[in-house]
């Protein structure tokens, strides 16, 4: 037999990508396989009349230089093919609950600082919380860092807060420290970072995820797209190959010495991609579903019948005609939240009917031309909304054609945008009369373009039983078949990118996964401030002015 890669990657997300250039970069033969007409998975960006969206990429934490993000991009070997834009440093983060709001500013001690302002009687209690927070953070590196004897040994010492807390949930652990509900809901506003509400979400988790926004967020040039354009570009230079409207049908096993290998892959159209070694980007649930059961054992099939995956989500993408800065936005995202008690605003929102009520109790609102200068064409802004929603609803049109769905979808997608227009002018009052063009993604959008079980956002639920050795391991019970992504060790586009490249180290005998990443002084990342034009380089201008030109002579992109 002869084989026609080394190793074939199925998806195309950020860890699947992450993953490919790394085993290119190692001198394998690789094939990445995407069963859409775009590579990206979650990084993906398309375009409503011209304007770029990026359904699964609103900001990345640890993008300044010298910061893990940054780093790990550098690493790889694409940080040259990358711009990435600060948000307002101000406020990365606006969170308004009800009609209170306060503004996360990009910077740990600037943070303790103003939460201390705003909340004087818990001042001392705010900043014994927060450097928990980041001690715990920062103890979650300890462990790929493990190595020798005496690096095991000292490991409980090294993570004593994380391992102190690591076992009970964010809201246990806040209560602790905290008494103000309004001070609690704005720290814990970034739960839809992981999808979780504060009584279900572990600790280490929403303090990972706190972290790594810790010193603001940053925005790509192109979106999700860029981050794409990149990688796919680094892995074909490498002789790697990427190919779309490849969907996989099955996943080859046959029985090897009484156990079960995986020897390639079979597409959609019949033809059949032969290599030993196979890594799945897609969920666990869909992993499995491309192999025969007689190859699984009865205790992994058990397992995927327990499996929960993460919330599901209805996407808003509108186009502008206005000025968003004098309705009052910025760069900044908006996390809304009708009330302080975020574990009832994620209950309305996962388990009550979706048309009970005129407004949605939380909302993610966010620009991406405000974030990206490069893609403001000088006229039109774009905006993007997301809300969490039950599955369940959508359950009994999942078997239909997208393009041909029955006429009681269309009619619950218009409800569903109205409400989501109501919310959002709620928020941004006068933005209705501004919008020219929407278009709503509902959970079957999601899992037609991004193919994850019942629609999630960011694979497996991220509850304790499912997370760290409780998660699913790279390397699976059917020898040659490996897993990355969002369901593995992280989920976020550097959660998937760490897990592409951990994933990778596994296949090659790599010890540290950071070995991946070689020492390149001429891979430098490029960030700009998006609030600053005064201070961003002339191809930035030049670009920005480029597409206003267009506009006012009538051109589409």
């Amino acid at each position: 037999m002869i084989n026609d890669a080394d190793i074939i990657v199925i998806g195309s997300g950020a860890g699947g990508l992450a993953n490919a250039l790394c085993l290119v970069r190692a001198g394998k033969k690789v094939i990445v396989l995407e069963q859409h007409y775009v590579p990206g998975g979650w990084c993906q960006s398309f375009y409503v009349d011209g304007h770029r969206f990026s359904p699964g990429v609103h900001y990345i934490g640890a993008m300044d230089i010298g910061q893990d993000g940054s780093r790990i991009l550098e690493g790889l070997g694409i940080a040259n093919d990358l711009t990435f834009f600060r948000q307002n440093a101000k406020g990365y983060d606006h969170c308004q609950v009800g009609k209170e709001r306060f503004d996360m500013p990009a910077n740990l001690n600037r943070l303790i600082e103003n939460m201390q302002q705003r909340f004087p009687a818990e001042r001392r209690n705010i900043k014994r919380y927060l450097q928990l927070v980041n001690l715990a953070q920062q103890e979650l590196h300890v462990v790929a860092d493990l190595e020798t004897f005496t690096d095991f040994l000292t490991a409980p010492y090294r993570m004593r807060h994380l391992g102190k807390h690591a076992l009970f949930s964010t809201q246990r652990v806040i209560d602790r420290y905290l008494d103000d509900p309004l001070l609690k809901a704005f720290l814990n506003m970034q739960c839809g970072n992981h999808g979780l509400p504060p009584n279900k979400a572990g600790f280490a988790l929403h303090a990972a995820v706190m972290g790594h926004y810790f010193n603001g967020g940053f925005y790509p040039a192109g979106g999700g797209g860029g981050l794409v354009k990149a990688f796919t570009r680094a892995i074909k230079q490498h002789g790697g190959e990427v190919l779309t409207q490849a969907r996989v049908s099955k996943i080859l096993v046959r029985h090897e010495n009484g156990k079960p290998q995986t020897y390639g892959v079979q597409l959609d159209d019949g033809r059949q991609i032969l290599a030993p070694t196979v890594v799945s980007n897609a969920d666990p649930g869909k992993t499995y579903q491309l192999i025969d059961n007689e190859f699984l054992s009865p205790k992994l099939l058990k397992r995927l019948q327990r499996t929960t995956y993460s919330v599901a989500s209805l996407n808003m993408f509108l186009v502008i005609d206005g000025d968003l800065r004098q309705l009052g936005l910025d760069s900044g995202n908006i996390w809304y939240a009708a009330h302080s008690n975020l574990n009832e605003v994620y209950r309305q929102l996962l388990e009550d009917d979706p048309l009970a009520t005129d407004e949605f109790p939380g909302m993610f609102i966010s620009s991406p031309s405000l974030k990206d200068p490069t893609s403001y064409d000088g006229r039109y802004h774009s905006l993007e909304t997301v809300t969490f929603i039950p599955y369940a609803r959508f359950s009994a049109f999942e078997k239909s054609i997208t393009g041909q769905r029955p006429e009681a979808y269309n009619q619950l997608k218009k409800q569903l945008a109205e409400k989501v227009l109501r919310t959002l002018e709620g928020r941004i009052p006068g933005i209705r009369d501004a919008i020219v063009k929407w278009e709503l993604g509902t959970p079957l959008t999601n899992s037609y373009y991004v193919e994850g079980t019942l629609g999630n956002c960011y694979g497996t639920e991220k509850v304790l039983g499912q997370m760290g050795p409780f998660a699913f391991q790279p390397k699976t019970q059917v020898g040659g078949l490996y897993l990355c992504g969002s369901s593995t060790l992280s989920h976020g586009v550097m959660g998937a990118t760490n897990s592409g490249i951990n994933t990778a180290a596994q296949i090659l005998g790599v010890r540290r996964p950071l070995d991946l990443l070689t020492n390149d002084p001429s891979q430098e990342l490029r960030v700009y401030p998006a609030e600053h034009p005064e201070s961003w380089p002339e191809w930035v201008v030049k670009k920005a002015a480029v597409k206003s030109r267009r506009v006012s002579e009538g051109v589409r992109e």
